[in-house]
């Protein structure tokens, strides 16, 4: 032990006594540490905001929107004198509606869950305090699909939305705007004309702005939710014609949203049939809407896969380039070492000949790679920590930084020094102490 302390000091004092040199060594490993550290931080970010996404949306998902788009639909018409924009004929169209969803109920057997939504803008009412509000009918499966759990109070009941009850359940933010301070259960909250009951708040959902775009989502703690027949029944049904539909049936106006329902959820048992079930409710809404294109079909989870296989992809690029630069490093650990070796035959010639080993050579050039990688790995993880932090801010991508990762870069750089120093130490080692006293 006295031996091999006594080699690790040597070691020190070598590098000690040419610091520039050995800072100089240790830059490949720096930045391969630093490298490494960046990479991870970026990889693990990437997949924690794929998690969050996939959380969001729910797994086996389908999601038809309804849009408002005329397309090749709208054909001018020849008694129209004038040219303006929205005059013409258009196909008909029924738009995307609850009996859509009964319907695509009876054709795919292999649906696990559904839920229809319709998304409303009203200004809401409660203490003395208004403000503008989303307001959404749903189904009770809706907190399912969504993976919302409610916190307080309790879900639609079946009666709730056969009979359309003036009832809702809100979100947290709802709750903490409105009613302040105290629980929002049993208070009433007036909805546009419509005064409702909240008999649940929902548990807040962490999310952010970012994933929640890509996924063309809400932020579910700031909406008010109601059942389905309430909205239809208590607030708007765009279904039905009204006088103003019939005074206005020879303009079309393309603004005009007359989709009964606005978002329809399908989940899906087996995730192997997504897109052969989407392709086949696709099949089935072109014919149904008379070829009018005023849906949209989409399949988050795909979409985040394929995502994530590019994410998986980018991984292994900068995990090659961090890979490189740590082989870059040891290659310039090794060429230094054995320049040092050159530069000190006499000192290993009289270490050997007061009665060094073999085996004492080893050991102090191989703690001086070990050292100056170790080192250097330091200041590549700081160096690394700093980079992914500033990455994030400049480039708005999430990183995390782990403390595997952070052992795993220390565990690179140990190694590396270890295996790139072990050639020009047992090389030291070699040489004829008589020959290494007459060199010059």
């Amino acid at each position: 032990m006295e031996r091999l302390i006594f080699n690790f000091r040597l070691a020190i004092e070598g590098i000690a006594a040419n610091r520039l040199r050995a800072f100089l060594t240790a830059l490949g490993i720096i930045f391969g540490v630093a490298a490494v550290v960046a990479m991870l931080g970026i990889g693990s970010g990437a997949q924690k905001a794929i998690m969050e996404q996939m959380k969001l949306i729910g797994a086996n998902s389908i999601i038809i929107e309804s849009t408002i788009d005329i397309g090749d639909d709208v054909e001018e018409s020849e008694e129209s004198e004038s040219s303006t924009p929205g005059n013409g004929k258009r196909k008909w169209s029924p738009g995307l509606s609850n009996q859509d969803l009964v319907n695509i109920k009876e054709i795919l057997p292999s649906l696990d869950l559904t839920g229809g939504e319709i998304n409303l803008r009203y200004p809401a009412i409660a203490n003395g305090i208004q403000s503008k509000t989303n307001c959404i009918g749903i189904e009770p499966s809706f907190f399912e699909l969504n993976n919302l759990v409610i916190g307080e109070g309790k879900n639609f009941t079946e009666t709730n939305v056969i009979n359309g009850h003036a009832v809702c359940v809100i979100g947290k933010n709802i709750e903490s705007k409105f009613f302040k301070g105290q629980s929002a259960i049993g208070e009433r909250i007036k909805v546009g004309k419509n005064w409702l009951t909240i008999i649940g708040v929902i548990k807040r959902r962490l999310a952010t702005k970012e994933n929640l775009e890509k996924l063309g989502l809400q932020d579910y703690n700031q909406n008010i939710y109601i059942p389905i027949q309430t909205a239809l029944i208590r607030f708007k049904n765009r279904s039905k014609v009204g006088k103003d539909d019939i005074s206005n049936r020879n303009d079309f106006d393309p603004n005009h949203n007359y989709n009964q329902l606005d978002r329809v959820v399908l989940r899906v048992e087996n995730a192997k049939e997504l897109q052969a079930s989407a392709d086949l409710v696709g099949r089935y809404l072109e014919r149904k809407h008379n070829g009018v294109k005023d849906y949209e079909i989409k399949i988050p989870e795909l979409l985040i896969q394929q995502q994530q296989k590019t994410q998986e992809t980018f991984n292994i690029v900068l995990a090659v380039i961090a890979g490189i630069s740590l082989l870059v490093g040891g290659i310039g650990i090794m060429n230094i070492m054995l320049a040092s070796v050159l530069e000190r035959i006499k000192e290993i010639g009289i270490r050997r000949s007061i009665g060094a080993h073999k085996r004492d050579i080893i050991l102090q050039f191989l703690f001086e790679a070990v050292f100056i990688c170790f080192i250097g790995g330091l200041i590549g993880i700081i160096l690394g920590v700093v980079t992914a932090k500033v990455i994030a801010q400049s480039a708005d991508i999430p990183t995390v930084i782990s403390w595997w990762s952070i052992v795993l870069s220390f565990g690179v750089a140990f190694v590396v020094g270890l295996v790139f120093g072990l050639f020009p130490a047992k090389r030291a080692s070699e040489y004829d102490p008589i020959m290494a006293l007459r060199s010059n």
